[in-house]
């Protein structure tokens, strides 16, 4: 059981209960909207429905039409929205049904979020968290299993968290939709109802049994801007985040390598101090993610630790990401960065 769980606030959070990513980030929405009065949930079929992924069944019912109401197809519209309500005083939660629909609400996020607390001089700000599922393996091809962060990495004033655990996925929402700034929570839908070890053709597993998947009921927090060190180890460090820190997991212990395996959790604000401890200390580094590899976020990764490790590198830092394309349809695994070729790059990183 890893730090974040023996001090904080979570030990204070009540009873446990095995929980999937999406019952956690109900229960975190759940928490939120008793707790604060000014959270406000939208977005394309949450309310009835409960979300195509269910991520906000029963909260509807549960806390009225006003606090929990559906909007029409429009992003452009629900981000534009959530501003105003942010710029109002209240902390709305908009959610964007797939990522690759964000595209629209572009302009608000950039724009309007993201600069109303400078050019305001503080006097508004933008308190919203902004929920997606993203990434591929459900066969969503290029409409559905995009994977888009680092255009958000790249916007100062806008914050950037991925989960990859239901643990870390409530405290780390409730730490968002408390933030004074407007915070892109992306929710990686291959690992909702289990972890993914990157073989595709073996049985799907759930979180039953995890660790991971025991979930405070109550209130806690995970403070943004800091790592889960996912495995110790002195072989290499290995950069990952979301669906990718479980299949990393999975080949590092399959080949034997004792790996160094960080979580990244938020990319923004990026808790460079554990990244540069740890390659400081294994004299290797690899970053992985499903994102297409030219200006991925795992470019800005590498820059920083060439910058501050370079005397401490033994090998070239290798990267494994997906491939300049639309994300296909048929050919998803050859596209997804899976056992195959994170097994190549660490061969690679090791004979060097």
């Amino acid at each position: 059981m890893d730090q974040e769980r023996q001090t904080g606030e979570a030990k204070d959070a009540g009873e446990t209960r095995e929980m999937n990513m999406i019952e956690a980030i109900n229960s975190a929405l759940d928490n939120m909207l008793e707790r604060d009065d000014d959270v406000i949930l939208l977005g394309e079929d949450i309310g009835y429905f409960g979300g195509v992924f269910r991520c906000t069944a029963g909260l509807q019912e549960k806390y009225g039409k006003t606090r929990v109401f559906d909007t029409p197809i429009s992003e452009c519209g629900i981000i534009g929205v959530a501003v105003g309500m942010g710029a109002y005083g209240l902390r709305p939660v908009p959610e964007i049904q797939f990522a690759d629909y964000i595209y629209p609400g572009l302009d608000q996020l950039i724009s309007e979020a993201a600069r109303l607390r400078y050019r305001s001089a503080a006097e508004f700000t933008a308190p919203m968290t902004v929920r997606s599922p993203f990434g591929g393996g459900i066969f969503g091809g290029q409409t559905h299993s995009q994977s888009p962060e680092s255009i958000f990495t790249h916007v100062s004033g806008l914050k950037t968290v991925i989960p990859s655990t239901p643990y870390d996925a409530k405290g780390l929402l409730i730490s968002c939709i408390e933030d004074n700034d407007p915070v892109i929570f992306f929710e990686p839908k291959r690992i909702y109802n289990g972890p993914f070890d990157g073989y595709y053709d073996k049985p799907a597993k759930s979180w039953k049994g995890f660790d991971e998947a025991q979930v405070p009921e109550g209130h806690y927090r995970i403070p943004l801007g800091k790592a889960r060190t996912v495995r110790e180890g002195d072989a290499m460090t290995i950069l990952a985040y979301g669906t990718m820190v479980h299949v990393v997991e999975s080949v590092t212990r399959s080949k034997g390598v004792n790996a160094e395996i960080l979580d990244l959790r938020t990319l923004v604000p990026l808790d460079i101090e554990a990244i540069e401890e740890s390659v400081r200390k294994t004299g290797r580094c690899m970053i992985v993610h499903e994102a297409t590899r030219t200006s991925g976020f795992g470019s800005e990764l590498s820059a920083l630790v060439q910058e501050r490790c370079f005397y401490h590198l033994e090998a070239p830092i290798e990267r494994v990401t997906g491939f300049d394309t639309p994300y296909p349809h048929s050919l998803e695994w050859a596209y997804f960065p899976g056992p195959v070729r994170i097994g190549e790059a660490i061969d690679k990183l090791l004979q060097d």
